[in-house]
């Protein structure tokens, strides 16, 4: 068991640290306009589906080049659509209306990343965000793959990731009612399908084998960065027990990590998976944009209350986990107690 030093004694105290940084961040929140809340988050995705025809037909070009930007174009755009778009949907960051929020989770969830919305929903709001590093709830464990060696995981397991996600969906379906589990597989298919007609009506795909390895290709794109990034954000920091779990914003504060921005992540994954994941983790209803805008309030508000505020490289985190992978992805995690604060 370890001991998390410099973090404020109290529940009562933390109570009143989170009410005060709150205040701060809605005042920021209320002097924003529609097109900071909501509009930039709205139009990188408009612009993402606007890029996948000129995608496809790159793709139909004898040109090397040509065909490789139209990799990169459908790959980008795949996952700027299927996380950032599921992340924020699931989320409800997308839009004010519950109507419309729960339109944009089917579609990007189920239509576009091949997996319900439902267990999205449960796995990512309720457990991981609810319990946030708290061992056998919220503490990314879905992550950990122990009988994979550390190269295998860091580098051929992220290819995986296209063809493992829509198995999982169906195994999820096979525990909800059917007319749901009916819903949700028509729309993951429509996904699928229209993926694998555009690369043979659209793109000029002779075989159906070449145009599944093309899907493979775009939706493996940015895989690695994915995998990775959704382990270095959380796993190798203090991990707690159900029943002793601190406050939320001692549990933010410690077990969340920000990455420096990084442009090509920043437009795929979002602003708050990648350079602000703490400030989300916090505010999990503001948009990317918002996060964005947020980000000096919160690490200004953590820094003066000495709490932590934990950020990283990429690079530093990757390197950090090749080298500790046994302790970070093979072995139970240490238990962090934070005295008072339960």
């Amino acid at each position: 068991m370890e001991t998390a030093p410099g973090a404020p004694q109290g529940s009562g105290q933390a109570e009143a640290l989170l009410a005060e940084l709150e205040a701060r961040v809605q005042d920021v929140v209320r002097a924003s306009s529609w097109w900071e809340r909501h509009g930039v988050d709205c139009a990188i995705l408009a612009l993402s589906l606007l890029a996948l025809p000129p995608g496809f037909l790159c793709l139909r070009s004898e040109n090397v080049l040509v065909f490789v930007l139209g990799v990169a174009i459908l790959g980008v755009c795949h996952y700027t659509l299927t996380v950032k778009g599921s992340h924020l949907a699931t989320h409800g960051a997308l839009t004010e209306s519950k109507c419309w929020s729960k339109i944009w989770a089917h579609f990007f969830v189920e239509v576009c990343t091949a997996f319900p919305a439902e267990y999205a929903k449960y796995g990512h709001v309720k457990m991981h965000h609810g319990y946030t590093n708290v061992l056998g709830l919220g503490d990314s464990s879905t992550w950990r793959v122990p009988c994979l060696n550390r190269y295998i995981y860091m580098f051929l397991a992220p290819l995986m990731i296209p063809i493992i996600t829509p198995l999982v969906a169906v195994e999820r379906l096979s525990k909800v009612k059917f007319r749901e589990a009916l819903r949700t597989l028509g729309l993951i298919a429509l996904g699928l399908y229209s993926h694998y007609w555009l690369l043979l009506n659209v793109s000029g795909f002779k075989s159906s084998g070449s145009a599944l390895i093309c899907m493979l290709s775009t939706r493996s794109l940015l895989a690695h960065p994915y995998l990775h990034v959704n382990i270095f954000q959380h796993i190798g920091l203090p991990m707690f027990s159900r029943d002793k779990k601190p406050r939320r914003i001692h549990m933010m504060s410690l077990g969340v990590l920000n990455l420096p921005r990084l442009p090509v992540l920043d437009w795929a994954f979002g602003h708050s998976i990648i350079s602000c994941h703490v400030e989300h983790h916090l505010f999990p209803k503001l948009s990317d944009n918002m996060c964005l805008k947020v980000k000096p309030v919160v690490s200004q508000f953590l820094q003066e209350k000495q709490l932590p505020y934990n950020e990283d490289t990429y690079l530093a985190r990757f390197w950090m986990f090749l080298s500790c992978y046994e302790e970070f992805m093979v072995q139970t995690p240490p238990i962090t107690e934070l005295v008072g604060l339960q």
